[in-house]
């Protein structure tokens, strides 16, 4: 079976693991993946991602990040453009997630990066998804 939409893929697997409470999820590795993995990190929303090459295309380990209490740091991960329904905003129009207390995750012609940081470079994109 084909997979149409497999960075969805990726953050369902996240979410799962994370009401599991799982410390680490393995993802079929792809380029975007990987960048999805290197923002999160960036922005602490995990504690760390590794590839490991296989027979096939790879795995991506992402080690999740919980608190003091034991409660998962990403609360929610949502996809936000689709392969159905693409999202498009200019630097200027990229929206908030929750106040700034989120993030989103756009892919501009500069490669994947947070919502902040393409305001700070001035560069607009496909919003990916969004993180709080």
């Amino acid at each position: 079976m084909t997979m149409t939409d497999p960075i969805a893929d990726m953050l369902t697997r996240i979410r799962n693991a994370l009401k599991a409470e799982r410390e680490m999820v393995d993802i079929p590795c792809s380029t975007v993946k990987t960048n999805i993995a290197k923002v999160l990190k960036s922005e602490g929303y995990i504690k760390n991602y590794k590839v490991v090459p296989d027979n096939r295309q790879g795995v991506i380990k992402v080690i999740l990040k919980y608190d003091e209490e034991g409660s998962p740091v990403i609360q929610g991960i949502k996809r936000v453009s689709k392969p159905s329904r693409r999202i498009y905003s200019g630097y200027g129009e990229i929206p908030e997630v929750l106040n700034g207390f989120g993030m989103s995750i756009v892919s501009t012609s500069k490669g994947l990066m947070s919502d902040s940081h393409a305001r700070k470079m001035k560069l607009g994109g496909e919003i990916v998804c969004n993180v709080w």
